[in-house]
């Protein structure tokens, strides 16, 4: 647990107590205040929670790394297993994937060259 989501959580209770004390008072200066930082507090705990997110998938990321560089053997027929089973389940889908890569093939391999553009010479 990140310590913004703390710190937020903390500043949310205490502008809710604030913000509830300054309604009884009948502040709005209080009760403003208190609104603030509870809306303050909200936004640092999304923050916090926003940063563990990324942590969680930042390790699972590298932990499936890991797992693919040593065992790459089993990370390779997984992986392909998992292909056979989608183009098992939609093969049109397939087909007009592997359809689409070779037409974008085909357009790179076909173009012309490049030519260097035309040098006027003048004579005079």
């Amino acid at each position: 647990m990140d310590a913004d989501r703390i710190i937020g959580s903390a500043k949310e209770v205490a502008g809710g107590v604030e913000g509830t004390v300054g309604e009884m008072a009948g502040d709005a200066k209080t009760q403003a205040s208190g609104k603030a930082r509870e809306a303050a507090g909200a936004v640092q705990n999304l923050y916090g929670q926003a940063k563990d997110a990324v942590r969680d998938a930042t390790d699972t990321a590298a932990s499936y790394a890991k797992d693919a560089y040593e065992k790459p053997a089993e990370t390779f027929r997984d992986g392909s297993q998992a292909i056979a089973q989608k183009v098992q389940d939609n093969p049109v889908g397939a087909l007009l994937v592997a359809g689409g890569i070779g037409f974008a093939l085909a357009l790179l391999m076909s173009r012309p060259a490049r030519r260097p553009p035309q040098r006027w010479r003048y004579y005079g």
